[in-house]
């Protein structure tokens, strides 16, 4: 197997795992909590508490990127699929 197609199954893997995590209702829950939280601490804080209301914003943000770096993984996997599908039909065609 070529570096390439591992590459391609290992993003595959790395998409079915991100799916498992990203579908699981625990996860889906506390995602929804902690943003409910952040919304709600962020209302709670004085206007001119700038540092209460940034580090509400940064949670927020850090939950965000953490979900966005699996929504990537699973990108990556449907890229993959197309890929090593393609590969499939051009080694069919050779032989």
């Amino acid at each position: 197997m070529a570096d390439d197609e591992f590459t391609l199954r290992r993003q595959l893997d790395r998409a079915a795992k991100a799916r498992v995590v990203l579908e699981n209702d625990l996860v889906i829950e506390t995602f929804a909590m902690l943003e409910e939280r952040y919304a709600a601490t962020w209302k709670a804080t004085a206007a001119r508490d700038e540092e209460g209301r940034r580090m509400c914003w940064y949670s927020w943000k850090g939950l965000e990127l953490f979900r966005d770096e699996f929504r990537q993984m699973l990108s990556d996997g449907k890229i993959a699929s197309a890929q090593l599908q393609f590969m499939d039909a051009e080694r069919a065609k050779q032989g």
